[in-house]
């Protein structure tokens, strides 16, 4: 399967660096390049992109707001968001995530590590770079969210066990080995968790659990 790569920044030499990365791997393909954040939210859905490559700071509608868009499209249920942000202690960046991004990355990360971040996200898998986990619990425990805290009473005693390793950063093989399962049940365990408190992916799992205080970073 060819990733359809759409690229938003408003800097057109970074955009045109991006492209020339996604190009150069034989599994992606760019669709589109959007130099604002309206812009990226009408390519998503005209090109049908299967991943958004998204700067948070953009004119017109910022990353952030153009995330929301895209998450909140029963249209575009299949495309995903990675954030690209100058500094991963950037304070838009649980907002970003908050708003359905599947994930971010800072932007001097390595272009292999971009490309298998951009490959990760499209197989509808979460990604948070170390830092970034560290700084995205930091704000979760520190700044106010008038938002309701998450209820996790639906969940079995299993499916919370489940979310406590997917916030600890495991993978679904990690999982299933910790608690001695089946890979096929330990998916079908986040299916059900993420369906339970209507979860886009498991980044927003990871803050469910410690919004809820079901983890903690000493945990």
């Amino acid at each position: 399967m060819v990733i359809r790569v759409l690229l938003a920044d408003d800097q057109a030499l970074v955009r045109g660096a991006f492209a020339l990365l996604v190009a150069s791997a034989p599994d992606m393909t760019v669709v589109g390049e959007a130099a604002t954040g309206r812009e990226a939210v009408a390519m998503a859905r005209a090109e049908r992109a299967d991943v958004v490559v998204m700067d948070i700071r953009m004119p017109d509608l910022d990353g952030i707001a153009a995330t929301t868009s895209i998450a909140a499209d029963e249209n575009l249920a299949g495309v995903r968001v990675l954030v690209l942000t100058t500094y991963d202690t950037d304070d838009n960046v649980l907002a970003a995530l908050r708003a359905g991004a599947s994930g971010f990355l800072i932007k001097d990360t390595k272009p292999a590590a971009l490309l298998d971040a951009i490959r990760t996200v499209a197989a509808g898998e979460a990604l948070l770079s170390p830092s970034a986990t560290a700084a995205v619990i930091a704000r979760v425990r520190s700044a106010p969210d008038p938002a309701p805290r998450p209820t996790l009473g639906a969940l079995t005693d299993r499916e919370l066990d489940v979310l406590v390793l997917v916030a600890r950063g495991l993978t679904n093989a990690e999982i299933a080995e910790t608690l001695v399962l089946s890979p096929l049940t330990v998916k079908t365990h986040v299916s059900r968790i993420l369906a339970k408190l209507l979860a886009r992916d498991r980044v927003q799992l990871v803050i469910a659990a410690y919004e809820a205080g079901l983890v903690t970073p000493a945990t």
